[in-house]
């Protein structure tokens, strides 16, 4: 079952021996189709799911966040008046959230409290988005600004592109701030205008974990970003985004063979993604299916992001006869896939696909069906200003 206010609350009080004053939230996504597009001003269609990173917190000096972490039961303190880089770790991942807020001009005030989360880490669900992006709001809530969705979003990749050093897209974080529940959104990754997208009726999505993992820092993805940048260059463009199939085809050439396979994948992708958007406008889920079967194939081929694992998981599910389509989601290399299914085949689906992926591969996945959240949130308490 997902985590609860109540959960973290209860380590709250264990650890200070009194309730927090207040709990925030910030969901992990899932993206449906579009992968890799959105750090090429693209097109992405994700949800934020029903799996959480949670703080529950209270005031504390000025000057200092101290933060004891319930999942790696380890704590950490960082000053708010100096900013210096440590060994890698979950804690860098706020502390890097602090340094971009006060960069931006945001005035911080100092909280002690308890992190605690069922975003599976390394899956490609967006554990670190989720963290930062409840981070700036622990930090919106003590302090009593007004919380903006999309801003945050884009301070927290900042701080993950820049402290962290990944050179991940907005996707995660703006997901994760600015989710609806009982929608997918279409982002567009330039513009960052949002447009909810309703499921259709009696459609499930379905999250398989691998039982893999990868290290997204140390990854093939910034090789996969430089490559996209090469081809852009030689297209005389921002980004892949303003080049269509057509464009591709014609003026292939002026790639080298590697770059001309990660370029198509990202063109067809974003004409892939807006097509899907449609079709779930239409509620016509095989064909959304459909496109996401061939977002996994593009992933797979031209991207070169996937793995025997996510292979065997995504043909375990469409083998079932439930699915309509399944693809691998995240960056890539392991992780999870995700399944569109009928909705009342829901159990069956989970059981066998579960059963089948590990008879193929001997990794015990985990399988659980989501539901479409709203974004980040203050859960309980009253922010600053308010009182």
């Amino acid at each position: 079952m997902p985590l609860e206010q109540g959960d973290v609350a209860a380590v709250f009080e264990k650890h200070f021996q009194r309730a927090p004053r207040w709990v925030v939230r910030a969901p992990g996504r899932v993206n449906l189709i579009g992968e890799h597009t959105d750090y090429n001003d693209g097109f992405v269609l994700p949800l934020a799911i029903d799996r959480a990173i949670w703080i529950a917190l209270e005031p504390w000096e000025d000057g200092c966040v101290a933060v004891h972490s319930a999942d790696f039961e380890q704590a950490g303190e960082f000053s708010l008046e100096q900013f210096e880089h440590a060994q890698a770790g979950w804690l860098e991942y706020l502390k890097g959230v602090a340094w971009s807020l006060r960069d931006a001009g945001y005035a911080l005030a100092g909280w002690r409290g308890v992190v605690k989360g069922d975003v599976p880490r390394g899956a490609g669900l967006s554990s670190s988005a989720a963290l930062e992006v409840a981070t700036a709001r622990a930090f919106a809530v003590v302090a009593g600004w007004d919380w903006e969705p999309v801003k945050m979003a884009k301070l927290g990749q900042r701080a993950e592109n820049r402290w962290v050093g990944v050179n991940c897209g907005i996707m995660d974080q703006l997901i994760s701030a600015t989710g609806r529940a009982g929608h997918a959104v279409l982002i567009d990754c330039r513009s960052l205008e949002l447009s909810p997208v309703p499921f259709p009726r009696g459609i499930a999505v379905a999250i398989l974990d691998t039982a893999t993992r990868r290290g997204l820092v140390d990854s093939e993805y910034n090789e996969r970003r430089a490559c996209c940048e090469a081809a852009a260059k030689a297209f005389g463009v921002r980004a892949l985004r303003d080049v269509d199939l057509a464009r591709f085809h014609r003026d292939a050439a002026l790639l080298d063979e590697v770059t001309q396979r990660r370029a198509r994948h990202v063109i067809s992708e974003n004409e892939r993604t807006l097509a899907a958007a449609e079709a779930m406008r239409c509620g016509d889920a095989p064909t959304l299916g459909r496109l996401m079967n061939e977002s996994h194939r593009s992933l797979d081929d031209d991207y070169q992001v996937s793995s025997s694992a996510l292979n065997a998981m995504v043909e375990s599910a469409r083998a079932h006869p439930a699915c309509y389509g399944a693809r691998m989601t995240g960056a890539g290399f392991g992780g999870c896939a995700v399944a569109l299914l009928d909705a009342a085949s829901a159990d069956d689906f989970a059981r066998r696909v579960a059963a089948d992926y590990q008879a193929k591969t001997g990794h015990a996945p985990a399988v659980y069906v989501c539901q479409a959240t709203d974004g980040a949130d203050l859960v309980s308490g009253v922010p600053v200003a308010d009182d």
